[in-house]
Formats: structure tokens, C-alpha cells, sequence
């Protein structure tokens, strides 16, 4: 319970933290007429207003971050269970780590490049972002074999199938959003497209491959075995 209650709260610190830039923070009891003064933030830079589609990621990735809280603790319930033991750690989960974060960079790199109208770089940066999330699952599916080849199975112990089930439901997010970005990717490609207009769809999977890395992150403290020292720690300090 404690480990979902901090993951859900740092979800909510994110999005509200988010939402404090947006065109929310503006007073529209002080626009007057029918011409509205634009909201500036600290700097100056006009806010625009939010998106609803972007709203609605948001709404989706809190969902999402409270499904994988709820997966989380129950490996923590579990692995007090007798009938559980370990399993090794494939290496080729760091390769795959290291993929996923530059694919993460690489979509942040996109987001800069659309808003500031170069296409050129825009579409490199789109192509290595999905190479690399593309490397990701097909390294996961590597890991899975060499796992299995080692006789690791899915039905061997809890920790087999706890391993197995939270990769899968991650994978299968990753995979969600790599339609969305092969999608913005074909279309960044086009002769007639703008910059202007991939800018929503670059933004939606720069943030969505971001919250992908955050998550795969605590999955892969947590296989591990460097979260337990975490909830420990966070178990003194709530006690």
C-alpha cells in the first residue's frame, strides 16, 4: 500500500506541476470584452491553451501509473510468500535500458526541434526515437528467450510470473505508443506537412515515452532488488 500511495503521489505532483505552465493558471474573470488578453507565464512566453486531447493522456498515464502501483505492491505482498525465490537478472536488461532512455531523449530532442520548425532534424529525431523503442522490445523479447532457455518459465515460481506479467504489461505499452509515433513518424515524411501541425503529436509521445522510461525504471529497480532497500527506507521515514 505504501509503495502505491507514493507512486500515485508522485503522478499527481507531475501532472499538477504540469498544468501550473497551462493556459489553466489564466483568470478568465479578468478578460474583459470580446477580444481576450493571452495569459503570459514568468517569462513572458504566451500560454497557449491546453489541449483536450493532452488532458486526456494525462488522465490515461494516471490510470496507468495506479494500475502498475497496485502490480507493484502485490510483488512486494508476494515475495514474503515461502514459495518464492529469485531469478537472475538477464544483462541484456541494461542494453535495454539504455535504448529506452535514448529513445526518451531522442522524442524530447523531436519536441525541440518541431517547435522550433526544422524539419530535418525533426524527422532524424523521430526515426532514432522509434529505432530505439523498436530495439527495446525486441531485446525484452530476447531477454524473455534467454530466460526461458535458462529454465526460468513462467510457471516455475512467483517471481518468474511476476517478472514475466509486469514486462508484458509494460511491453504492451510501449508498443501502444509506438503506433502513435510510427504514425507521426510516416507523417513527418509527407511533402506538404508543417511543422506547426506534428507539434501536438510529438509533444503527446514525448511525454507518453517519458512516463514509459519513469515506470520501466521502478520495474527494473524493483527485479533488481534495489527497491526493497527504497521501501524500506520509506517505511521508517512514513513509521
Amino acid at each position: 500500500m505504501n509503495v502505491m500511495l507514493i507512486f500515485l503521489a508522485a503522478v499527481a505532483v507531475i501532472i499538477i506541476w504540469w498544468l501550473s505552465g497551462q493556459r489553466l493558471t489564466s483568470k478568465p474573470w479578468l478578460e474583459t470584452g470580446s477580444v481576450q488578453v493571452p495569459a503570459h507565464d514568468d517569462t513572458g512566453r504566451q500560454l497557449s491553451p491546453v489541449p483536450a486531447v493532452k488532458l486526456g493522456l494525462f488522465v490515461f498515464l494516471g490510470v496507468v501509473g495506479a494500475l502498475f502501483s497496485l502490480a507493484v505492491s502485490a510483488y512486494f505482498m508476494r515475495m514474503a510468500s515461502a514459495d518464492w525465490w529469485g531469478m537472475p537478472i538477464p544483462r541484456l536488461l541494461w542494453v535495454n535500458t539504455a535504448a529506452l532512455a535514448l529513445s526518451s531523449v531522442a522524442l524530447q530532442w523531436a519536441r525541440r526541434e518541431a517547435r522550433h520548425g526544422r524539419m530535418e532534424s525533426l524527422r532524424l529525431a523521430l526515426v532514432t526515437g522509434l529505432a530505439l523503442a523498436v530495439f527495446f522490445l525486441v531485446g525484452q523479447i530476447q531477454a524473455w528467450r534467454e530466460l526461458d532457455a535458462a529454465g526460468y518459465v513462467l510457471a516455475d515460481n512467483p517471481a518468474n510470473s511476476f517478472f514475466y506479467m509486469l514486462t508484458g504489461l509494460h511491453g504492451l505499452h510501449i508498443l501502444g505508443g509506438l503506433a502513435v509515433l510510427s504514425h507521426t513518424t510516416v507523417r513527418a515524411f509527407s511533402a506538404d506537412v508543417q511543422p506547426e501541425r506534428l507539434r501536438l503529436s510529438v509533444d503527446l509521445s514525448a511525454i507518453y515515452s517519458h512516463f514509459m522510461l519513469a515506470v520501466w525504471l521502478l520495474l527494473f529497480a524493483l527485479f533488481a532488488g534495489w527497491a526493497n532497500d527504497f521501501v524500506d527506507l520509506c517505511r521508517t521515514l512514513l513509521n
